[in-house]
């Protein structure tokens, strides 16, 4: 953190043992116990080589979400540390979001409180990204949503973060109906006391409840996509999906809600509600996503209530045991659960369009995100020569 602190510092020649020397000299940016004067920093949003005033610490930067947050971030010069727990080279392709100096990396774990304060040290914007789609031995859903969700929060607080934001769950609460399981989701059950155990630690703070979230290397449209969660030509759903209304949402949709948030005082203490702009029958989305691939009604896909398929369970089991870090294709109980799970946004909420956001229409994202998965990628059609798919029916809201 250093390195970061002396490349702000002004510098002066002089002349020492016969040679021109740099000097640092500690200027009006920083006060007298080191910490960052934002106040005297050359303001603007004029890209990403300027400085906006805000410097950020993204925690879950490599993850899905996070990747296009930090894109975000830097587009309008923010400042930002970037923790990171893997490898250092799966978080070096973030070196892109900002120019030279204003992307700095720390490596953190979770359960180490030292690397969490170093993190945030000297950033007056903390986001929490935080989140696991499938437990692990070394981390479950309440050591990742709430105990680390609520250590975050603390330490952000006690070293004096002005602003906190946390993603989370729109179908969270305490006592969730179980759908496809035989016992209730704890994701949704750690996603809901994450939430409170945030609200407890920084009373101030934004919070994030995001619906299916689809775009580039996501988990909602290519877990449809793989022949993991499908049995050749067929696909089983919950109730053969007409018990399911869904209202996914775009990536970078999310992303330009967190920053305008971060970018707006009037937020705090604020939840919002980050779904699309529509809302679809799961049976239509999937259907609809397979004639994107070329897979209709005459290539033979079907789909059927999974109840019905003594078969399905057998292949979630080889899904989970087989894999030694994560379950194949994203294919678990927890998924299916989040999967049969109607979105249900609570009106009078605020969404990502009371934050000026233009919210995208799944029909314009989806053939794009689809394409790689396209049967016959060898063959070059001719222009026109497969017709386009009729979109899904739209389901009146709420």
């Amino acid at each position: 953190m250093a390195s970061a602190l002396t490349s702000h510092l002004k510098t002066k020649l002089v002349p020492k043992n016969g040679y021109m020397s740099i000097v640092y000299i500690k200027s009006a940016q920083y006060s007298s116990d080191g910490r960052p004067n934002l106040a005297a920093y050359k303001r603007g949003t004029g890209g990403r080589s300027s400085f906006n005033g805000i410097v950020a610490t993204v925690f879950g930067c490599t993850g899905f979400v996070g990747r296009y947050v930090c894109n975000k971030l830097g587009k309008t010069g923010t400042q930002m540390i970037l923790p990171y727990r893997s490898d250092f080279y799966d978080a070096a392709r973030l070196k892109l979001c900002g120019d030279l100096g204003q992307v700095l990396f720390t490596p953190f774990d979770l359960l180490d409180e030292e690397s969490i304060a170093k993190a945030v040290r000297y950033s007056n914007v903390v986001i929490n990204l935080v989140g696991r789609d499938y437990e692990t031995k070394n981390f479950k859903y309440m050591d990742v949503h709430v105990e680390g969700a609520r250590r975050i929060a603390r330490i952000s607080r006690e070293m004096g973060v002005e602003r906190f934001i946390h993603l989370s769950y729109l179908n969270a609460e305490e006592n969730p109906v179980p759908l496809v399981m035989k016992k209730p989701s704890m994701y949704k059950v750690s996603k809901y006391l994450g939430e409170c155990a945030v609200k407890e630690e920084f009373p101030t703070a934004t919070i994030f409840r995001a619906s299916d979230i689809y775009g580039s290397e996501d988990r909602f449209i290519r877990s449809f996509a793989t022949f993991w969660r499908r049995h050749s030509h067929y696909m089983p759903l919950y109730k053969n999906g007409k018990e399911t209304i869904k209202q996914p949402v775009y990536v970078a949709d999310v992303a330009a809600g967190i920053l305008a948030a971060a970018r707006d005082p009037d937020t705090r203490c604020q939840i919002y509600q980050a779904v699309g702009p529509k809302r679809y029958m799961l049976s239509d989305l999937v259907t609809w996503f397979y004639a994107l691939t070329r897979r209709d009604e005459k290539w033979g896909f079907r789909h059927y209530d999974m109840k019905y398929d003594p078969i399905f369970p057998f292949k979630v089991w080889v899904a989970n045991a087989l894999s030694p870090a994560y379950p194949y294709g994203g294919l678990h109980w927890e998924s299916l659960e989040k999967e049969a799970t109607t979105d249900k946004p609570v009106r009078g909420v605020p969404t990502l369009e009371d934050l000026g956001v233009t919210l995208t229409n799944i029909e314009d994202q989806a053939p794009w995100e689809l394409k790689p998965y396209r049967a016959y990628q060898y063959y070059i059609d001719q222009l026109g020569e497969f017709p386009t798919p009729e979109p899904p029916k739209v389901q009146t809201a709420l």
